[in-house]
């Protein structure tokens, strides 16, 4: 299962890979092959402070220590991402208390209500019951997306009509499920930015909501994140950080894009845990991250 699951990661980031592994092959370490490291570490969406950190130590280490072939230096390049990478490295907090509840923020689009989807499905496999509450009532659509990823993970959902208070579909969701005996709520939320205080006022609402009736249970806050944009997505992220708490980060779409790279920006400058990397479209897809097995697939010896 292990094997398979690094496979998928692996087949996920096959696009960043090849930016970056037919740099070393066959090189000497010279300054053209620093530069071509460079440029691809770039196209990678690395970032320009820490591409430079990175020349920088590798440069250092083949002095130090009189490397002259590219490709044992390779090892170096793992250790110094890995090195980034493992101060963003979170699990979900699901607290003590039934239910744990987790909101979902993201902007239409990112793979939001597709990860609520995923995760409720691997839930349920774990034996855990779950019920997904459609506070995007914003769009029909959101709801109608959300029923179908509660039919086909067999989980409950909680919705009310479009235009809806979405307080009150989480009030009616959390309250069946705490009723009930229920282990999860998995709450999506309404994706629009483009009025930065209203949604502030829907998500604290919601939040004071969740909090009146698990007073003593930490709510997750889950910031979901399109891969395909690779470091824009910081700004996003930014703009949800100022409406609300946010505890962890997803990012999405990771087999879709040669960005892969842009995790570490995402992690220096947000410093939130990133929970959870999507990599194809199947259910398993969506991997609990591990920066030792991203940095693996990622530069493979």
């Amino acid at each position: 299962m292990l094997k398979s699951m690094f496979d998928k990661l692996k087949n996920g980031l096959k696009k960043t890979k090849n930016n970056l592994i037919p740099t070393f092959s066959g090189k000497p370490v010279n300054e053209e092959f620093f530069d071509e490291l460079e440029i691809a570490l770039l196209k990678a969406d690395v970032g320009v402070k820490a591409t430079e950190e990175i020349i920088d130590f590798l440069k250092d280490e083949a002095k130090r220590k009189r490397i002259k072939d590219a490709e044992k230096l390779k090892s170096y390049l793992k250790e110094k991402l890995a090195r980034y990478l493992q101060r963003c490295a979170g699990k979900l907090e699901l607290g003590n208390e039934k239910p744990a509840v987790i909101l979902f923020l993201g902007i239409n689009g990112s793979g939001k209500t597709t990860t609520i989807g995923k995760l409720a499905a691997q839930f349920k496999k774990e034996g855990k019951s779950v019920v997904l509450a459609a506070a995007d009532t914003f769009r029909a659509a959101a709801i109608d997306q959300l029923e179908v990823w509660a039919e086909r993970a067999g989980a409950r959902i909680v919705k009310h009509s479009q235009g809806a208070d979405p307080a009150a579909v989480v009030y009616d969701a959390v309250n069946s499920a705490k009723s009930r005996g229920d282990d999860i709520v998995l709450v999506d939320t309404a994706g629009r930015l483009h009025t930065k205080e209203h949604l502030m006022k829907e998500l604290q609402k919601i939040k004071k909501t969740i909090q009146k009736i698990m007073p003593n249970q930490p709510v997750e806050t889950i910031l979901v994140l399109d891969g395909t944009i690779g470091q824009n997505s910081i700004n996003q992220a930014k703009t949800f950080k100022e409406a609300t708490d946010v505890t962890g980060i997803v990012i999405t779409k990771l087999d879709g894009t040669a960005k892969g790279g842009a995790l570490i920006p995402i992690c220096q400058e947000l410093k939130i845990p990133i929970k959870y990397i999507g990599v194809g479209e199947g259910i398993e897809d969506l991997q609990p991250f591990d920066p030792e097995a991203f940095v693996e697939a990622l530069i493979e010896d």
